[in-house]
């Protein structure tokens, strides 16, 4: 799956919008759950505490969380209040970090209202067709193994193999690798996913073929079946369906970002971070 190569901080203002992606919806007169004072926590309010302190409370168990969450924004209703009658609200921090919550969720909606709720089923289907119909086909073997310790003894398998030993049988008896209890199988692999040597070995077979000299890797010596050979079939669209969904999103909020971008006059002030992002620009362009 191709992922268009951006500048760190795009991604991270697109991290930002995803997440608000799941943005929590409007309760008309949504009911209060609890009081702190003077001041209510609504169930919308509670629903948004989860959203946002989701990783906060990852760890705790779901029939647990609403719990932990709202005990959470009791925590906060508290000190907020005693921040309040302090006066801290006046200072200068205070209000650079509500100006960046302000920014930050209206970034959110903005891209939630006009490209997240907009993106139908049908586009992140036919996106999956596209991606699907550029794939380029892959080979993958299905293969089996046998680990030993040495390479009389792989030889002594290989002699018991040309006897008409049964491979799996021998694996269970002989293999030290963890696929011993399976016989040896390794299942389906492609170029890449074993170290070289077996790799080499392996793909070097003609289907049903065993290695008749011992294979070394830095595991040991291994004895190989291959047992067949077929096309890597391409994903089905339920198992990546989230992930080419984002591939869209990730795509619609680069080009609303070009676009408005585009319409508004950006100068970059200090010296050093405008030589850093035009360096970022340049190294993405190629």
């Amino acid at each position: 799956m191709q992922v268009m190569k951006r500048l760190p901080a795009a991604l991270v203002a697109l991290s930002l919008s995803l997440a608000g992606s799941a943005a929590v919806p409007a309760l008309a007169d949504s009911p209060v759950v609890a009081k702190v004072g003077d001041l209510e926590i609504t169930k919308e309010e509670l629903a948004l505490g989860e959203a946002e302190l989701a990783q906060e409370f990852a760890r705790v168990p779901a029939d647990k969380r609403q719990a932990a969450v709202l005990s959470a924004l009791i925590d906060i209703k508290l000190l907020a209040q005693k921040a309040d009658q302090e006066g801290l609200d006046d200072k200068e921090s205070f209000k650079t970090s509500m100006r960046f919550i302000r920014d930050r969720t209206l970034h959110n909606l903005y891209f939630q209202d006009t490209v997240v709720a907009k993106i139908s089923d049908e586009e992140v289907r036919a996106r999956y067709d596209a991606e699907i119909a550029a794939m380029e086909p892959e080979t993958e073997i299905k293969a089996r193994h046998i680990l030993v310790n040495s390479e009389e003894e792989a030889k002594a398998v290989i002699a018991e193999l040309e006897q008409g030993k049964d491979f799996a049988e021998l694996a269970k008896e002989k293999s030290t690798g963890p696929s011993s209890s399976n016989g040896g199988d390794l299942g389906y692999f492609g170029k890449g996913q074993m170290v070289p040597e077996f790799e080499a070995a392996a793909f070097a077979l003609e289907d049903g073929k065993f290695t008749t000299e011992p294979v070394k890797t830095q595991f040991g010596w291994h004895v190989i079946l291959r047992e067949e050979m077929r096309e890597k079939p391409k994903p089905e669209f339920a198992a990546v369906e989230d992930q080419i969904r984002q591939v869209v999103f990730r795509e619609k909020y680069f080009e609303l970002v070009e676009k408005v971008r585009a319409e508004t006059p950006v100068e970059i002030l200090d010296a050093d971070l405008k030589t850093a992002i035009e360096a970022q620009q340049e190294q993405q362009q190629q």
